[in-house]
């Protein structure tokens, strides 16, 4: 489960990060346009979310460090 809200979350990220982009293209002849400052914060919002749940499952337990240098 907790898996899957990181994989959900860093798909919300990529989306956000793609529809800003679109929003500063279409909206760079027009003053006064807030839709890329919403997905900004929206955008930051979901990678806070993403970093509290991936700190809180290796504070749990639930996710694990298994690199090969990790080892010991």
């Amino acid at each position: 489960m907790l898996k899957a809200t990181i994989i959900i979350l860093l798909i919300g990220v990529l989306i956000s990060l793609f529809s800003g982009l679109g929003f500063l293209i279409k909206d760079s002849a027009t003053t006064g346009s807030k839709r890329t400052l919403i997905a900004l914060g929206i955008r930051i919002t979901l990678a806070g979310a993403l970093l509290a749940v991936t700190f809180y499952g290796i504070y749990s337990g639930e996710l694990q460090l298994n690199a090969p240098w990790h080892s010991r």
